[in-house]
C-alpha cells in the first residue's frame, strides 16, 4: 500500500472516530441550547438568572476566589475545554495538517479570510459606535457543530474536504485564541503575569526532569490558570498555552504521547459536560419586546448575522482562491470550488467561541443579547444553506480514492 493510501486511511479513521463524537455531543449541545431559550423566556426565567448568578468560593491554602456559577463556567471549565483545543492545536502543528506549508497554505489563507472579512463587516457596520468591540465575534467557527454537519454526508464526502474543514477550524481557533488574547484582556496586572509565566516555563522542564504524574502538572496547571485569571488575561489563555506545551510526541519508554492520552481522556468529558453546560448558561436569550425591539440589539444581530453568514464563505472562499491562484497552494484531490463553498458556509457556524467571544466583549446587556441572537441565528442559517448547498454539489455515492 502506497505511503499517500496509508495517510488518507489514517485521516479517514480519525475523522470517522472524531466525528462520531462530535455528532453525539452536537445532539446534546442543541437541547441544552433549547433549555436555556426555554427557561430564558418562561416564568422560570428569574430562577435561571438566580442561578447563574449563585456564588461560589473556591479556596486552597493562601488562595481564594469568589466566583458566580455562570462565571465558573466561563472561566473555569471552559479553561478545560480551551486546554484541549490548545492540544489539538499542537497535534496538528506537529504531526498534523498544519505541520508542513504545503498542508497547511489552504486551510491557513482560507481561515484568515474567514476572519478578516467577517470581522469587517461587523465593524463597517459599528464604526465608531459603543458596539464596535464586538467585531471578534463573528470571526468563530464552530469544530464540533461544523464536522458534525459535513459528516451528514457521509463516505460522499472526500477526505481532502474533511482534512479541509477541520484544518481551518483548528487554524480559526488559533486565530480566535490570538484575538481573545490581545484585545479582549483588561487591567493586566504583571506580577500575576509573571507568576502565570513561571508556572508555564515549570511545564517545560518538568518532562526534562522525568516527571510523568499527571497530579504534578494538574497543581501546576492550576496554578497557572489562577494566576492568568488574576493577571487580567482571561483564564482560558492559560489553559490554550499549557495544551500548546503539551508534548506531542511519546516520552521515552510510553507508547502515547501525552496530547493523545490527555484528549482521549479529556474530550468525552468536554464534549458531553462542559460545552453542553456552557450552552445551558449562555444561550439563554429572553426574546422579548423590550430586548427583540431594542435598535441597538437588532443592529448588533443584524452584525453578526451577516458577519457569520455572508462574511465566512466569502472571506473563506475568496482567500483559498488567492492562495490557489498565487500558487502557494492547491485543491485538495477530487475537490472543486463548489466544495469549498458549502464548506465554507459551514465554516459561519460559529456558536460557541462565537458566544465565548460575546460575553468578553460586552457588558451592555442589549449587546449581549443582540450578540448571542445573532450567533443562533446565523449558526442555524448556516447550518441549513451548507447542507443544503453540499447536497447538491457532492458526488452521489461515496468516494472511492
Amino acid at each position: 500500500m502506497s505511503d499517500r493510501l496509508r495517510a488518507v486511511e489514517r485521516i479517514s479513521g480519525a475523522f470517522a472516530r472524531f466525528i462520531a463524537l462530535e455528532a453525539a455531543s452536537t445532539i446534546l449541545l442543541l437541547a441544552a441550547t433549547a433549555v436555556a431559550l426555554a427557561l430564558a423566556n418562561s416564568p422560570l426565567h428569574d430562577a435561571y438568572e438566580h442561578a447563574l448568578h449563585l456564588p461560589l468560593s473556591l479556596r486552597a491554602g493562601p488562595f481564594a476566589l469568589e466566583l458566580s456559577f455562570g462565571h465558573f463556567v466561563n472561566d473555569a471549565l471552559m479553561a478545560i475545554f480551551f486546554f484541549v483545543v490548545g492540544m489539538e492545536i499542537k497535534r496538528e502543528l506537529v504531526r498534523g495538517e498544519l505541520s508542513s506549508p504545503s498542508r497547511a497554505a489552504l486551510p491557513v489563507f482560507g481561515a484568515l479570510g474567514g476572519m478578516v472579512v467577517p470581522a469587517g463587516i461587523y465593524a463597517a457596520l459599528h464604526w465608531g459606535g459603543p458596539a464596535i468591540r464586538g467585531w471578534g465575534i463573528p470571526m468563530a467557527t464552530d469544530i464540533a457543530f461544523a464536522v458534525a454537519a459535513l459528516g451528514i454526508f457521509g463516505a460522499r464526502v472526500p477526505s481532502g474536504l474533511k482534512v479541509f474543514l477541520l484544518a481551518l477550524a483548528i487554524a480559526d481557533d488559533i486565530g480566535a485564541v490570538v484575538v481573545i488574547a490581545l484585545f479582549y484582556a483588561t487591567g493586566v496586572d504583571p506580577q500575576w503575569l509573571a507568576v502565570a509565566a513561571a508556572g508555564l516555563a515549570l511545564c517545560v522542564f518538568l518532562p526534562r526532569f522525568g516527571v510523568r504524574s499527571y497530579g504534578v502538572y494538574f497543581l501546576v496547571g492550576t496554578l497557572v490558570w489562577y494566576a492568568t485569571l488574576r493577571s487580567g488575561v482571561h483564564a482560558t489563555i492559560g489553559g490554550v498555552l499549557l495544551g500548546l506545551l503539551t508534548p506531542a510526541r511519546p516520552l521515552p519508554g510510553a507508547e502515547h504521547a501525552p496530547v493523545d492520552d490527555l484528549i482521549h481522556r479529556l474530550h468525552p468529558w468536554v464534549a458531553f459536560g462542559i460545552m453542553p453546560l456552557f450552552a445551558l448558561c449562555n444561550a439563554g436569550v429572553a426574546l422579548d419586546a423590550s430586548s427583540l425591539g431594542d435598535a441597538q440589539t437588532q443592529r448588533v444581530a443584524i452584525a453578526v448575522v451577516l458577519g457569520l453568514l455572508l462574511g465566512k464563505p466569502i472571506g473563506v472562499t475568496l482567500f483559498s482562491w488567492l492562495a490557489v491562484r498565487a500558487g502557494v497552494a492547491e485543491l485538495p484531490s477530487r475537490v472543486g470550488w463548489p466544495q469549498i463553498l458549502g464548506a465554507s458556509v459551514l465554516a459561519g457556524i460559529g456558536f460557541t467561541v462565537a458566544l465565548f467571544i460575546a460575553a468578553l466583549a460586552f457588558e451592555e446587556a442589549r449587546f449581549v443579547a443582540g450578540a448571542k441572537l445573532g450567533v443562533l441565528a446565523a449558526s442555524l442559517l448556516a447550518t441549513f444553506l451548507g447542507v443544503a448547498l453540499l447536497a447538491r454539489v457532492l458526488p452521489g455515492q461515496a468516494n472511492r480514492e
